[in-house]
This record gives structure tokens, sequence and C-alpha cells, in this order.
């Protein structure tokens, strides 16, 4: 599976500009060698290359216009239980099949939270749903599996998601969380439950 994440470029690929605070810029989603790759481009270039007809770029997938947002500095680092946020991201990087369901409600319930935006889907030749979202604030972009969930698979899968965003993905022994406070994301487990509930219908 290719789910690791594709960040979005501070500056053009054709003219190596940085982007501006809330400029315009074209993404485009692409088929490379090993894995799908992503470029980012001003107007101006854009309007050279592509703006006739975007699907000249070899393996072209998808295009989509965003506005450009200065990045935040880092947050410092706390020791805190996953959200499920955090969650995603890590389970995207581990590339594990097993958690297929568990990345597709954890990204429903982020884009209701309006935390990320499905900007395209691709069949693949198996017929299986692949989702394209990308990040609203950062620009991410990243892929998921739609695992096609039936309704009574909806409970096990849950109780996943739960746990994970309960005890966190590599919970620390006893004897380390007894000298740590640990704040729980607020709502965080009750939304799972809303949001399974409606994946059937997704």
């Amino acid at each position: 599976m290719d789910w690791h994440f594709r960040s979005r470029s501070n500056q053009c690929k054709d003219c190596e500009i940085a982007f501006a605070d809330e400029q315009p810029y074209h993404t485009i989603l692409f088929r490379g060698i090993e894995s799908l790759e992503r470029q980012d481009m001003c107007p101006t270039c854009w309007g050279k290359a592509y703006k006739a007809n975007p699907k000249d770029t070899q393996g072209y997938i998808s295009h989509w216009q965003g506005i450009y947002e200065v990045p935040p500095p880092p947050p410092p680092e706390a020791i805190q239980k996953d959200n499920a946020e955090t969650l995603l991201k890590k389970l995207i990087e581990q590339n594990n099949p097993d958690h297929t369901e568990a990345c597709f409600i954890l990204a429903v319930m982020l884009e209701r939270k309006k935390v990320i935006k499905n900007k395209d889907q691709i069949r693949q030749e198996e017929g299986k749903r692949m989702l394209i979202y990308e990040h609203t604030k950062n620009g991410d972009v990243f892929t998921i599996l739609d695992p096609a969930l039936k309704l009574t698979e909806l409970t096990n899968v849950q109780t996943k998601v739960a746990e994970l965003l309960e005890h966190g993905l590599n919970p620390k022994s006893n004897s380390e969380d007894d000298n740590e406070e640990i704040a729980p994301e607020p709502n965080e487990e009750a939304s799972v439950t809303d949001t399974a509930s409606q994946t059937v219908d997704t």
C-alpha cells in the first residue's frame, strides 16, 4: 500500500521561488516510478506548463488549487495520548495493511472535523477505491484505502480505534504511566461511535 505523506512544498517546483503567505498554488498528483508523487507550482508556472491540459503530465492522477499558509512554528513536544490526527499519521507511516480499517475511520473522523479535505478518489484495477486527502493547514497529501466495511465489522474496528486513542499506538509500561500525567483528547473516543456507524454510508 502506498500511504506515505507527501508534504506541501514551500516553493514552486519550476521557478523555485518561495510561496508567499495566502498565495494560490496548484498541485498535481501523479504516479511516479515507485510511488505517488506531487508537484506544487505557482500560478505563473502552472499557466506556462499545464493550464491548457494538466493531464499532459505523465502519470497524471489528480489536480487541485490551494492557498499557501506559512507553517506555524512547531509546538513544544509534550507527552500525551494520541489524538485522531497524530494517530492517523503514525498508522500511515507504519504502512501496515492491518491498519487499513482504522486509518479509514480516523480519516472520516478528521474529515468531519474539517481537519482534512477529500480532494479526489481513484478506482484501482481491482475495483477498490483510494481516497486522496489534503490537510487543511499544512497541505500534506496522503491516500487512504476504502476497506468497504460491512455493518458487522464496525464494532471490532470501533473498539480497536477507541483503544488506540485511549492508550496510544505504543503504550508505555504501567510504571512509566504512573510517573506521568497525560491528558486525553476531549470527546475523541466518543466520536468513534458516531463515525463508525456512518462509514457504511460513505
